[in-house]
Order: structure tokens, then C-alpha cells, then sequence
């Protein structure tokens, strides 16, 4: 009897070690099944971004750098290599607006090259399962009020030509900035906003915020009425710590549907080292939070930030040596959100 019993035990470790790495398997196999399966359309509720049988949704990619400075990373087998290899679920769309060549700078040839660029990168990501972001990225404009008009005719165009795409988010302003107040960015959301409803009923809509959309506490305050608006949160990891993390936290926690559109891991210039200590404590409050987050920026361009080394002039394929310090930290954190 006691070799029995023996054996027995033997037999239901065994049969217990199956079950725990079926189970890890399973868990793994759920973090990918998002990654793979058919987009469909997103909606807000709450606070949390959610698919269309209400379970949460966390995306997490990159944002590509300038579409005028550097489009070639728009092509098939990047955006293969971002789903597929990287684990990403979304890419940002970033579309300058009032800098060199930006899409209300530059001349008519040049807008219309940038929205057959966006409709590119929003066909791509959806044929690699990806959700995209139509990024209008205000900078050196400051305020989202200044190329109003334009806006309004660029949105209600992309989202006419968009509109069969679940896939889809809208970034109407990327970083308001130079003291421009909260209730003129939503004065200009007011604005914006139906114009893309007229087109997109349901699409997911995210709202800057003040001081290059890190306050957050004063959206919370006074939101915009309507569905399916979130607000951007910026960080980079070597310049906003604690506070903006706090602030963060407690717009949430009033009530606000947090989204980081861009975020780095070296100070707010996009240059200098990294800070892989701080980092990583934002990636921990953001999936507590299930706050959705892309970061800055795919490209070689000569700065921390750039996740493709100055010298590798590969516009897919890359491999590990072809990273900065800055693109192998992303690469390890998507792949490991992913389940890859």
C-alpha cells in the first residue's frame, strides 16, 4: 500500500504541474487572442476603453515620428513587424500641423500627400490587426484654435473616407501649450467633435489637455459632454514622475477616461538617458489603471527618443542591434504585454 499511495501522489503532482501550465498557457494564448483576433469597433465606458461585448481594452503600440519627415515606416512590413513581432495593437498617425512641411504649413500637393499617407497607415493596421490613430498634432500652433478651420475640414474628410473602418480613433489635438486654457481646447472640441459624428457615430475621440496635456485634473473638472471621449495624458519618464502620476490617477478616479497618447522613457526634450526606473513605474500605474499607452517615436531620428538607432536606415526587418536603448526597453515591455 505504500508504494501505492507513492504513486498516486506522484501521479496527481504530475497531474497538477499539466494543469498549471495549461493554465499558462491559456493566459498566455488570452493576452495574444486580442492581438489576433478581427478589429471590431471600441467604445468608452466608464472610465475604461471596452470592445463590443464590454470587456476592457488596453492598447498599447507607437506613434510614428512627423508623416512629412519620415513616411517610410509606413509600409507593409513595418506595420507587419509591429503587430506580429513587436505585439503592438495600436500605431499613432502623427501628423504635424504647423511646422516645416506640417499639414496646414505645407502646400496643397503636401496635404494631399499626408492624407493618402493616413489612409495608408489606417488600411495597413487594419489588415495586421492593429487600431490606429489619426493623430492632429498641434505643437508650434500652440493653440488647436488657431488652424480651427482646418481641422474641421480635415476631419470631416478623413472621416468620411475612414468611416468603414473599426479601427479607427481620432486625435483632434495633440499638445496644446503656451497658456492655452482648458475651456478654449474645449471650446475647439465642441467644435470638431460633430463634425466627425456626422461621419462616425461611435468612433473613440481623444481630447488634449493643458500644458502640453498633462492637466488632466482640469478636464476632470469640466469634461465635454457627449460618448466616447477620452483625454491625453503626455509623460516622459525622466521629467514627470510622481506628480503627473498622481494627477493621473485622481482624474481617473473622478471619473475621467485617461488615454497616453505619447510617452517616452527619457526626459520631456526626447533627449538625454533614460530612465528605466521611472519607466517602469508608469507601465505599473497605467495597466493597474488599464490606461492605454503609446509611446514616441518610430524613426532613426538622432535623439533618445526614436526607437531605430541614427545609423540603421532599415524601414522594417530590424533586429535587436538595429534598436536604441529606447526601442529594445519597448520591444521587451510590448512583447511581454503581448504574451509573445
Amino acid at each position: 500500500m505504500k508504494g501505492f499511495w507513492k504513486k498516486a501522489v506522484s501521479i496527481f503532482c504530475a497531474a497538477i504541474m499539466v494543469i498549471g501550465l495549461a493554465a499558462g498557457f491559456q493566459t498566455a494564448s488570452a493576452a495574444a487572442k486580442f492581438q489576433d483576433a478581427k478589429l471590431g469597433p471600441l467604445h468608452v465606458k466608464g472610465t475604461k476603453l471596452c470592445d463590443k461585448k464590454g470587456h476592457t481594452v488596453q492598447l498599447r503600440g507607437i506613434s510614428t515620428h512627423g508623416l512629412s519627415w519620415y513616411p517610410q515606416y509606413v509600409n507593409d512590413k513595418c506595420f507587419k513587424e509591429l503587430h506580429d513581432k513587436w505585439g503592438a495593437n495600436v500605431v499613432r498617425l502623427a501628423m504635424y500641423t504647423e511646422e516645416y512641411n506640417g499639414y496646414c504649413s505645407g502646400d496643397d500637393k503636401n496635404r494631399k500627400d499626408l492624407k493618402k499617407l493616413v489612409k495608408k497607415g489606417v488600411k495597413l493596421a487594419d489588415k495586421y490587426h492593429m487600431y490606429v490613430i489619426v493623430d492632429w498634432h498641434i505643437l508650434n500652433d500652440c493653440s488647436p484654435k488657431q488652424n480651427q478651420k482646418e481641422a474641421k475640414a480635415f476631419f470631416k474628410d478623413m472621416s468620411k473616407q475612414l468611416k468603414g473602418y473599426d479601427n479607427v480613433l481620432y486625435e483632434i489635438c495633440n499638445e496644446p501649450n503656451g497658456g492655452t486654457s482648458w475651456k478654449d481646447i474645449k471650446d475647439y472640441a465642441k467644435s470638431v467633435i460633430p463634425v466627425i459624428r456626422k461621419n462616425d457615430k461611435d468612433a473613440v475621440i481623444i481630447v488634449g489637455t493643458p500644458n502640453w496635456s498633462q492637466y488632466v485634473d482640469q478636464a476632470a473638472a469640466d469634461p465635454i459632454k457627449g460618448k466616447n471621449i477620452m483625454y491625453a495624458l503626455h509623460f516622459y519618464a525622466d521629467t514627470h514622475r510622481d506628480d503627473l502620476r498622481k494627477k493621473m490617477v485622481d482624474a481617473i478616479k473622478e471619473g475621467l477616461p485617461v488615454f497616453v497618447s505619447e510617452y517616452g522613457i527619457c526626459d520631456c526634450s526626447g533627449k538625454g538617458t533614460v530612465n528605466k526606473t521611472e519607466a517602469d513605474k508608469w507601465i505599473r500605474i497605467m495597466d493597474k489603471y488599464n490606461v492605454s499607452y503609446v509611446a514616441w517615436n518610430l524613426s532613426n531620428k538622432d535623439e533618445t527618443s526614436a526607437v531605430i538607432k541614427k545609423d540603421c536606415q532599415k524601414t522594417s526587418g530590424f533586429k535587436r542591434s538595429d534598436l536604441s536603448e529606447s526601442g529594445k526597453w519597448l520591444y521587451d515591455i510590448l512583447r511581454k504585454k503581448a504574451g509573445k
